[in-house]
């Protein structure tokens, strides 16, 4: 793939305020910040617990505004702190990129889970290896290899990140065709045909959840999962465009043409 222009990329968080986002939390309505989770604190997006008497499975997604398809997003992200009282094990430095997502609007107030495909970031616990940039299914499958692939969750083959150091992750998600998971420049997962199905999400709204429908496009969030986490950097590079080479509007990375761009 072509190398595109630092002013391609779309910053989705502009480092002064969540302007374009909307909360969502387990048990809360949806644009409720419940106890200022997500917030912005030193110019980064923060994912913090200090107004939590007590975790109590409120998982929580901070959803942007627009859909996308084909697009690369690159998250640079660190954990700090100690995970929230009573926050589940598992979720020790663990974040999330929720991708091909369904709309925030459609999230039911007890929902644990959006309906999406999810990059899981997780940091070292300094005992032994801890990969990120994982993939998880929460009511969704993927393919490998051709063959529908069921489990939860996937391990990459990234080296293990301890402590609070930053990290950038990339993916670059291809409409309903493909997602190549990479960390630092480097692929570390890849899987095909991302469709609804599977379980590992409650209390969500039967009629959004249909098996077996090709995931092409959809939502972005980042999660709160109990364990305080940084972004320094939300950017999207948008695959879709004008790829007619005679149009001062094309780009040599568009994957996927959009001709009312060349206008």
């Amino acid at each position: 793939m072509a190398e595109a222009k630092k002013s391609d990329w779309i910053q989705l968080f502009n480092g002064n305020n969540l302007k374009g986002w909307t909360p969502k939390i387990t048990g809360h309505a949806v644009g409720e910040n419940f106890a200022n989770t997500f917030r912005v604190k030193d110019g980064y997006l923060t994912v913090s617990y200090d107004g939590y008497d007590s975790f109590a499975n409120q998982f929580g997604h901070l959803f942007y505004k627009d859909k996308f398809s084909y697009y690369i997003i690159a998250v640079e992200y660190r954990f700090i702190g100690d995970q929230a009282k009573d926050g589940p094990a598992w979720a020790t430095r663990n974040s999330g990129i929720m991708l091909h997502g369904q709309p925030v609007e459609t999230m039911q107030k007890d929902q644990d889970f959006p309906i999406s495909i999810e990059m899981q970031l997780l940091g070292g616990l300094g005992k032994g290896p801890r990969t990120t940039a994982n993939l998880c299914t929460p009511g969704t499958n993927v393919e490998r290899d051709g063959k529908l692939f069921t489990p939860h969750c996937l391990n990459s083959t990234s080296k293990t990140y301890d402590g609070d150091q930053w990290v950038r992750v990339e993916v670059v998600v291809k409409g309903g065709e493909s997602i190549d998971h990479r960390v630092e420049g480097v692929s570390v997962l890849k899987y095909d045909r991302p469709q609804v199905g599977g379980g590992n999400v409650s209390k969500h709204d039967p009629a959004v959840k249909v098996d077996g429908k090709l995931l092409e496009e959809g939502s972005i969030s980042l999660q709160s999962e109990s364990h305080p986490v940084q972004f320094r950097k939300v950017e999207l590079l948008n695959l879709v465009g004008c790829m007619d080479k005679k149009s001062k509007k094309y780009r040599d990375y568009f994957v996927k043409n959009n001709e009312n761009a060349c206008r």
